[in-house]
């Protein structure tokens, strides 16, 4: 059993940006730029917006952070969107979710030039990336493609089995999987990142465990802690853990603990590879962010 270190390959990507603005810098260029925008105050969203401003600062990316009290209107929201889209100096900007009810989150992504969607969760981006189009992919299943081609872990001809189908990890995580591949990766051919056939399931799916056993590569994104048990799990397969759950603890000093969607101490052992909770997809997920902020600013 292999794990999966999402901290070290992270840590080397940041690593290959920074010296990919510096070199920028040298040649007297502008520096990239992101612009996160978030509304209210909650204690979550909060949290991972000085992560990713942090994780700004570390490789020379430029980062501002835009914040509007809760109660701001759609249309307040929609202008600042707009804006953002029409300053040459932003290459790229997200606007951290979720929102307030009185704001509806599919209004404000719609709006959002693709071509500076960094968090690749606009229309347009979505739908090139169903058509295998060139676009801006989201964060998490970037970082997850990149987790496996740095391991050589190739999905072609490979069964996948997609545990979620939300919008930001399951749905877009399975068609980059499925489709004839267009990008290149580090250390890994292109075809080696696609042509798998995938299976999606979610809470309505009959006799899950039956078909996880099926498959070579599960990716977990359900949000239910140790979810994926290990008689679920065959010989050899490769397990991805998007889960990350607090669970109650109270010998921990904070009073919980963080868990994946897989019970790793009881799968772990029949794995060829498998992520850790924390420090596996967590840290590509922010570095993904980064890299599609260079990529919005070479698109430019």
């Amino acid at each position: 059993m292999i794990l999966l270190d999402g901290k070290h390959i992270a840590a080397t990507i940041r690593q290959e940006i920074r010296e990919q603005v510096e070199q920028l810098r040298a040649a007297g260029c502008r520096v990239p730029k992101l612009v996160i925008v978030i509304v209210g105050h909650n204690p979550a969203s909060e949290t991972y917006v000085a992560n990713k401003m942090k994780a700004c600062a570390e490789v020379g990316i430029e980062a501002e952070k835009r914040a509007f009290e809760a109660s701001v209107t759609e249309a307040e929201l929609l202008a600042e969107v707009a804006r953002l889209n029409s300053d040459p100096s932003v290459d790229g900007f997200i606007v951290q979710l979720p929102l307030p009810e009185h704001i509806a989150e599919t209004a404000i992504l719609s709006a959002i030039d693709y071509r500076k969607d960094v968090d690749g969760l606009t229309p347009a981006n979505v739908g090139r990336t169903v058509q295998g189009l060139p676009s801006i992919v989201s964060a998490t299943p970037r970082g997850i493609r990149e987790l496996l081609a740095r391991y050589h872990i190739a999905t072609e001809g490979k069964h996948v089995v997609v545990i979620g189908r939300s919008n930001i990890v399951g749905k877009p995580i399975a068609m980059l999987l499925m489709q004839r591949p267009y990008l290149s990766l580090p250390s890994m051919s292109a075809a080696s990142l696609g042509n798998a056939t995938v299976t999606v399931c979610h809470s309505k799916t009959q006799d899950l465990a039956s078909i996880c056993r099926t498959a070579d590569i599960i990716i977990v994104a359900a949000g239910s802690p140790k979810l994926l048990t290990a008689d679920m799990v065959r010989e050899g397969a490769t397990v991805i853990d998007v889960g990350i759950n607090r669970v109650d603890d109270p010998a921990s000093p904070k009073g919980y603990r963080l868990v994946g969607d897989v019970d790793f101490e009881q799968v772990a052992p029949k794995t060829a590879y498998i992520t850790p909770v924390p420090g596996g997809v967590g840290p590509m997920t922010i570095v993904s962010l980064l890299q599609n902020t260079l990529q919005a600013y070479s698109n430019d």
